[in-house]
């Protein structure tokens, strides 16, 4: 378990570096935090250090979007903030992203915390003030 302080978004550097570290640029990682403690954000720095060319938005609506990093390989982000049923993470086909070994940058993840793999890395942001925050990384 890693956990990182930060004070502002100046501090997203080294936290991506962090979760791209502990992923080992693969696989499922999920990420906590409630409304606005910027998990955007933070999956924005993630894919920029990969050399992600795409503007990175949350898929809200779409409930996914592909990027690809400047090696070609994809990446995926998911956001579940929107779904109500287990069932649309099935219709979706999250299995064959989560067993793709590509890297899933999941938000709102407790949506569908049942279906998540038993290696996904966890993320989880606390807001602590109105720019700081405590990230905490863990499998």
């Amino acid at each position: 378990m890693e956990t990182i302080e930060i004070n502002s978004t100046d501090g997203l550097s080294k936290v991506a570096e962090a979760v791209l570290r502990a992923s080992h640029g693969k696989g499922v990682v999920a990420f906590f935090g409630e409304m606005g403690a910027g998990k955007t954000t933070l999956i924005r720095e993630i894919c920029a250090q990969l050399g992600v060319a795409d503007t990175v938005t949350s898929p809200t609506f779409a409930l996914v979007n592909r990027y690809d990093t400047s090696d070609g390989e994809p990446v995926y982000h998911f956001d579940f903030y929107r779904i109500e049923k287990l069932e649309e993470a099935f219709d979706l086909g999250y299995d064959e992203y989560f067993d793709s070994g590509a890297l899933c940058l999941v938000e709102w993840p407790e949506k569908i915390e049942s279906l998540l793999p038993d290696d996904a890395l966890t993320v989880r942001l606390t807001v602590t003030g109105p720019t700081s925050r405590i990230i905490t990384i863990s499998d």
